[in-house]
């Protein structure tokens, strides 16, 4: 069976590039799904206590015959646990809820600039660390400005920053901030929304050339430009399709072809993380 290749954290750790995201499937739903992508070959799995799906995950985990050590886990703090104390709280739950002991990779899962409590909503993810609780952490909706101040506080460079990014919005500053200071990027809706990327002429015009889907060219894209890509889908033959994107190699002209799609701001589908402020 094919497996993910694997991306190395500036702490040293490792993670799967390709994994499987659970947003919005329900959490009766989860079980089967992640079981699905489990026989697929996947065993890097995300979700987030909003998703409200870690215990259905956690079933999958417990009944799939895998070692844990095969398996690489992450999960995100919402924005009304921000804060040290409510931080190592809302963790302790969401370990129980996995049924696990330890994490692979937690998350601020958004920046909150209006809030003003992820400085120290970041110390307790270094103290779990500290804890031997969590292997590696990181942040999600993070801008350059949030990064740079949690860096200058504390010290503790974040491990990856997910983030929305797709060929409509490929986030290329954001990315080259990572790059520069041993960030990893991670990328959520990397299929877009709608079906309008998957639909594009030269997307459709690369998939022909390699006798590929469309989706399996995008992620094949995120892959070459150096992301971590967490597809999602509850179809059993989608998810199957994604994780057979390991086999797609595009050439440099795909890739400048792919990146010309850009529209920059304008291709952004989900919340500004510099503005963003909801509960």
């Amino acid at each position: 069976m094919t497996s993910s290749p694997n991306l190395t954290f500036n702490d040293g750790n490792a993670i799967p590039q390709l994994g499987y995201g659970v947003w919005q499937v329900e959490d009766n739903v989860a079980e089967k799904v992640v079981r699905q992508a489990f026989e697929a070959g996947y065993r890097h799995i995300d979700t987030a206590k909003i998703y409200g799906n870690e215990a259905g995950v956690g079933r999958a985990i417990a009944s799939s015959g895998l070692s844990r050590e095969e398996l690489f886990i992450t999960t995100k703090l919402w924005n009304s646990d921000q804060g040290f104390d409510s931080t190592l709280k809302a963790f302790d739950e969401s370990l129980d809820r996995l049924g696990l002991e330890t994490l692979d990779l937690y998350l601020i899962h958004w920046l909150q600039p209006k809030q003003d409590k992820f400085v120290d909503t970041w110390k307790a993810l270094i103290e779990l660390q500290k804890q031997g609780k969590v292997k590696s952490i990181g942040v999600s909706n993070f801008t350059v400005e949030g990064l740079q101040r949690i860096i200058e506080e504390t010290g503790v460079v974040p491990a990856i920053n997910q983030i929305e990014l797709h060929p409509f919005f490929n986030q290329a500053e954001l990315r080259s901030f990572g790059a520069a200071n041993g960030i990893l990027t991670q990328a959520w809706s990397p299929l877009g929304q709608g079906g309008e990327l998957l639909g594009d002429p030269a997307i459709a015009q690369i998939a022909a050339k390699h006798g590929a889907t469309p989706a399996q060219v995008v992620i094949a894209w995120h892959l070459a430009i150096g992301n971590v890509v967490i597809p999602k889908s509850v179809t059993e033959s989608r998810i199957q399709e994604n994780f057979a994107a390991l086999n797609v190699t595009l050439d440099e002209a795909d890739i400048a072809a792919i990146n010309d799609l850009d529209r920059g701001a304008e291709g952004r589908i989900g919340p500004n993380p510099a503005v963003s402020d909801f509960a």
